[in-house]
């Protein structure tokens, strides 16, 4: 017997449990030549899958009605038909939630559990520490000296962009929604100054008390109020970096948020919103440098690891309301 979690229903603003549902498989799973059989060790739920339960135009199609839900998988290579991999390899890509699942190898990575743990390759030296690097090094250009301002920053990708802020030198602040987490962010992850939004009555005050010569450079994970009073204290030539928008993923009607024109006008300032596969010709380069800094151990990481395939959608769903610590990982 197998099993898959497909989507039963689009969400109507949050998500619920009643949106997935389980089915049974009973088909034998027979490989052909140029096929694998994987078997799900590792899964990744993450903020962007909410938009692709909806059906609405965006940079990846949405997900179907009925049909697996798919995300990164980190997968063991139980029978192999193909040349390029072979049985007792593990393999991480965008892959189904199936427990088991044939494959015909196109998008698999390799990848070698003596440099990192299995799961960190759906982290830290994965897509969540490319994003980080990538969009952080692509579009925020940071220089020495400069204030970097990260939101979500408890998160996966936030966790990341504020290390590697250090590493290059920046003031790091990071906004995030519990005095648990602002202390792991200064404590654990070398952050200089931390906001807890949750707690803060004036979040543009809060923000220029921490950064009293202004932002440079703000990497913004939620969108929203938040970001709104961040655009108050960025300097000329800032650089805003768009990578998610968590804040407003579940609303049903439209958010209202202040113009950002006279910011940006005002400021000479750069706001520019990217998915990682934009950059797919610097994923080696960056993911050398990642490894180097994780081997030097000026990296470090946090993962929330649930367990068994079966509370996939209570991760994503605990994900979605920010009860996560770094990457949140569904351990099959």
């Amino acid at each position: 017997m197998n099993k898959s979690i497909n989507l039963k229903q689009r969400p109507v603003g949050t998500p619920t449990l009643s949106d997935f549902e389980f089915k049974e498989l009973d088909n034998e799973l027979k490989v052909s030549d140029g096929e694998l059989l994987l078997e799900a060790k590792y899964i990744s739920v993450d903020p962007y899958l909410r938009g692709r339960m909806s059906d609405a135009k965006s940079y990846v199609p949405p997900f179907k009605v009925g049909e697996p839900i798919s995300s990164g998988i980190v997968a063991e290579v139980l029978e192999s038909k193909n040349g390029n991999f072979q049985k007792g390899d593990f393999v991480s890509g965008l892959l189904q939630w199936k427990e088991k699942q044939i494959s015909t190898g196109e998008g698999l990575q390799k990848i070698d559990k003596s440099k990192a743990p299995l799961s960190a390759f759906l982290g830290i030296v994965g897509m969540t520490g490319l994003t980080a690097y990538l969009g952080l090094h692509e579009i925020g250009k940071p220089k020495k000296g400069e204030t970097l301002v990260v939101s979500g920053a408890a998160g996966a990708v936030g966790s990341v962009v504020g290390q590697i802020g250090k590493i290059l030198g920046l003031n790091v602040i990071g906004i995030a929604g519990t005095d648990e987490k602002i202390d792991m962010l200064k404590s654990e992850f070398g952050f200089d100054h931390g906001i807890n939004y949750k707690t803060t009555k004036d979040m543009k005050a809060a923000i220029k008390e921490a950064a009293p010569n202004g932002v440079d450079v703000y990497f913004d994970n939620v969108g929203g109020p938040i970001s709104d009073a961040v655009l108050f204290n960025i300097n000329q030539f800032a650089r805003i970096i768009i990578c998610g928008a968590i804040s407003v993923y579940n609303k049903t009607e439209l958010p209202m948020a202040v113009a950002v024109q006279p910011f940006l006008v005002k400021n000479s300032a750069l706001m520019q919103g990217f998915i990682v596969s934009n950059y797919a010709d610097k994923f080696p380069q960056a993911m050398k440098q990642l490894s180097t800094w994780l081997g030097e151990e000026k990296l470090t990481y946090k993962e929330t690891i649930v367990e068994g395939f079966d509370n996939t959608p209570q991760a994503f769903l605990d994900m979605m309301d920010g009860k996560n610590k770094g990457k949140m990982i569904v351990k099959v």
